[in-house]
């Protein structure tokens, strides 16, 4: 497996919208069009109103790649940049965990 996790700052109340908007469409086409991406989860950070937190799991670093060359990954990658003032990446490893094939 392969994973990440990404924090989002966005640059206003109005640019957390339109995030919040456009994160909603990619992932409505995540959830249609990759069965290799397992896990693909957006959050609201408690007290950072301006801040949004991704999770993503998926089968393998091919998966990921190939969620990267969608048209609505480019898309979001693309569109979002307007709208935030810093994003932060961490790649993850699987170590353990539940609910996941090691």
């Amino acid at each position: 497996m392969f994973g990440l996790m990404v924090r989002f700052t966005c640059k206003d109340q109005a640019s957390a919208e339109a995030f919040d908007q456009l994160t909603g469409q990619t992932v409505e086409r995540i959830r249609k069009n990759e069965p290799g991406t397992l896990v693909y989860a957006t959050h609201l950070v408690e007290g950072q109103p301006l801040q949004r937190i991704f999770y993503e799991l998926y089968e393998d670093r091919v998966a990921f790649d190939t969620h990267e060359a969608q048209e609505h990954t480019r898309h979001f990658l693309n569109a979002r940049d307007d709208l935030l003032t810093s994003v932060e990446v961490d790649f993850l490893h699987l170590q353990a965990g539940k609910g996941t094939t090691e």
